[in-house]
């Protein structure tokens, strides 16, 4: 019987051997750059789970870099799926914060006939250029907030799934590896594609997108001890040479050779256990974020169509993702708050923009309206926040890094109308702006208009608390234009008025829309006939005055609004104790409310201006005439004591959004308007006159463009160019 019993040991002991269980491989995941290609990697995770197929090390470049490190970081599929769905990438890959975020005071900017886009000087004086055309301010802020449950793992292995991200230094084009780091900066810099978006500097050296030098990093995976490979490469193929057809053709066929010639060495490196993944996306551009679905679900597909091959990488369910991050770690309670700040403004002054209280969790959306403000200040390339975790501590960090470009802007207007019968106007105007003269963010604007109507105003603000909520900003003025006077409705002469004049405004701040200013002032000047009887009297004047205004402006867009409203009201007191030569008083009240459905737009709105006494006609009118301001009328040619306008504007854009900052919105509209002019000391009253016009508008990155054709039942019509001006 032992002699059987050991016989059937013997017999069995081979089997036994072969039944032990072969170890599981090691899986890494190797995602490629490819920008919005890259969202394909969110549909292959996806089917990778559902597979039960579980990673051990993911390496990515680029959008690989980010995908992965979310993923890596402990966030779930359909976590990762919403995300990409969700996010407003236009806004993501732009640097400008809300409108409804920015100060009030940045606000007022848009304001000044001017165009958008501003030139940036340094203290000496030379032109400063940014180092991209994007400073990822908010790509920034998005991978800080969806990271800050693990901003402060510095060691990648320790993450849920270990990690690596390649970028490249610019200075030598080395490839840098990175093992440790601030998680989401990390990955800002994997991304930076040179030019576009601007360098990211770490440990002193300057990095950007690394697809220059390793864009499917298959050999920084295997450093990581895995024993096989999961590729997928979503790279931008190479166009035929009849779709080189432009400048920006070349530039872009230019970096995807060099990512390619990378990429074919890498790939060379697989071997046959290894697996390739490469979705469909010829259809796909790298700029495609609007075809998010379509782009994860190419990756889902094409990992779908190799279950066969990877079905013997299927692993036993793993928990570890699903506890990787708690609602605790998500919101961490905030023990201080710390400032890191280089630029020209207290540290004060920072900290009294950050709403976030000391004992309580952080509150990530304040948190985000708190950084556009800074942003807004313009005073910073960026303005950022990461958490640091010590013991029990928890500490906010905002980062404020100094423009390089320095903080003294020029922007520049144009303003052209012709009435099409040989009469037209136009106006040339600059402003220039110099920020940080103290460290409360004492500024000096002057801007200067020539044309029709010329201007020069200087105004020194002074913020008297680190907040700016309370103001002193004393101020001079000089202006000449040109005003019609106008009896029993028909023009009788036309005047040049010139003024000049100084005062003094104390004003109060109202959070980040609105204004109160309370002000002393003194001007004087003369109005001599340029067109008509000269026979008739030449007028110099005094002035002396006081004020309130009240603005307040929640526009989203100061252009081509969609939402908000814009109110000002005016009320001046003239009085001879402070120089007048006589005592009346004015106001002004202006309202327009945007309101939007789907991409049309309405605005409704108006004007009133009162002269409530005796006064001089050509020193106390307004002026009416323009685009939507009486269309029909060339700009200004309508002068009274007492205005009135109300408009409907309609307009709807006709071109797709873009998802870059390079949006180009084409607006096709037209508006219907209702006016009157008239005076108090003689018999000119206009009536009212109806108006109307229809006009094709271009949101270019210099400001608007907008072409007009307007005509009226006072048998008025005129063609109008504007750049830097709508409504």
């Amino acid at each position: 019987m032992r002699r059987l019993l050991s016989c059937l040991l013997l017999c069995l002991c081979p089997m036994a051997l072969f039944a032990v269980e072969k170890p599981q491989p090691k899986i890494g995941l190797v995602l490629s750059g490819g920008a919005a290609r890259g969202l394909a990697h969110v549909g292959v995770l996806k089917a990778l789970e559902e597979q039960g197929i579980r990673v051990d090390a993911i390496a990515g470049t680029s959008m690989g870099a980010v995908i992965g490190g979310l993923y890596a970081s402990g966030y779930k599929i359909d976590e990762l799926e919403k995300l990409a769905l969700g996010i407003d990438w236009q806004e993501a890959l732009s640097d400008d914060p809300p409108r409804e975020d920015i100060p009030f005071r940045r606000k007022q900017d848009d304001r000044d006939f001017l165009v958008r886009q501003k030139l940036s000087f340094r203290d000496d004086g030379s032109l400063g250029l940014p180092l991209g055309v994007i400073q990822g301010q908010n790509l920034s802020l998005l991978l800080e907030s969806l990271l800050a449950h693990s901003s402060d793992i510095r060691d990648f292995d320790k993450l849920p799934i270990p990690f690596r991200a390649v970028a490249t230094d610019i200075v030598n084009g080395d490839k840098v590896v990175f093992r440790k780091g601030h998680l989401p900066q990390v990955i800002r810099a994997s991304m930076s594609i040179p030019a576009v978006f601007a360098p990211v500097e770490i440990n002193g050296q300057l990095l950007v997108d690394g697809g220059m030098v390793d864009n499917i990093p298959v050999d920084v995976a295997r450093e990581m001890g895995v024993d096989r490979v999961i590729v997928v490469d979503i790279g931008t193929p190479l166009r035929p040479r009849k779709q080189l057809t432009t400048v920006f053709d070349i530039l872009n066929q230019s970096t995807t050779l060099m990512t390619r010639s990378n990429s074919e060495v890498q790939l060379a490196s697989l071997t046959p256990d290894d697996i390739l993944i490469q979705p469909a996306l010829s259809s796909i551009g790298a700029t495609d974020f609007g075809r998010s679905q379509d782009i994860i679900s190419a990756g889902y597909r094409a990992t779908q169509a190799l279950a066969p091959r990877l079905a013997d990488l299927r692993h036993p369910a793993d928990v570890q993702l699903d506890i990787a991050r708690t609602a605790e770690e998500r919101t961490p309670v905030i023990t201080q708050i710390k400032i890191e700040n280089d630029s020209k403004i207290d540290d004060a002054v920072i900290r009294y923009y950050i709403r976030q209280p000391v004992g309580e969790p952080l509150d990530l959306g304040r948190l985000q309206r708190d950084m556009g403000t800074l942003y807004g200040l313009d005073y910073f390339d960026q303005v950022q926040y990461r958490v640091v975790h010590k013991g029990k501590e928890r500490t906010l960090v905002i980062s404020a890094r100094a423009k390089r470009s320095g903080t003294d802007f020029l922007r520049l207007g144009l303003n052209l109308s012709d009435d099409m019968r040989g009469d037209s106007a136009f106006n040339l105007g600059a402003s220039y702006r110099v920020n940080g003269i103290n460290r409360l963010g004492a500024e000096w604007l002057t801007r200067v208009q020539i044309g029709d109507k010329q201007e020069l105003y200087s105004e020194f603000y002074q913020p008297l608390d680190v907040g700016s909520r309370y103001f002193v900003a004393p101020y001079i003025n000089a202006q000449s234009q040109n005003v019609e006077s106008i009896l029993d409705n028909d023009p009788i002469a036309e005047y040049r008025l010139e003024r000049y004049g100084f005062g003094l405004n104390l004003g109060r701040q109202i959070g980040n829309s609105g204004e109160i200013r309370v002000g002393i002032g003194e001007a004087w000047g003369k109005a001599d006939v340029r067109i008509g009887d000269h026979d008739l009297p030449s007028t110099s004047f005094n002035e002396g005055f006081y004020d309130i205004k009240y603005s307040f402006d929640s526009l989203d867009n100061v252009y081509f609004p969609h939402s908000g409203y814009d109110i000002g009201l005016s009320v001046r007191q003239f009085d001879p104790a402070l120089g007048s030569d006589d005592r009346y008083r004015q106001w002004e009240f202006h309202l327009d409310k945007a309101l939007s459905y789907g991409p049309d737009t309405w605005i409704l709105g108006g004007r009133y201006g009162r002269t409530l006494d005796k006064a001089e006609v050509v020193t106390s009118s307004f002026l009416l005439g323009g685009a939507r301001q009486l269309s029909g009328f060339r700009q200004d040619a309508i002068s009274g004591q007492n205005i009135s306008l109300m408009r409907a504007v309609y307009y709807r854009r006709l071109t797709p959004r873009s998802y870059l900052p390079f949006d180009f919105p084409l607006y096709a509209g037209a508006s219907l308007e209702r006016g009157r002019a008239w005076n108090n000391d003689n018999d000119f009253d206009s009536g009212y006159i109806n108006a109307a016009s229809i006009f094709i508008g271009f949101d270019t990155p210099l400001g608007p463009l907008n072409f007009s054709y307007g005509f009226n039942d006072d048998d008025q019509k005129a063609l109008y160019l504007n750049l830097g001006q709508t409504f």
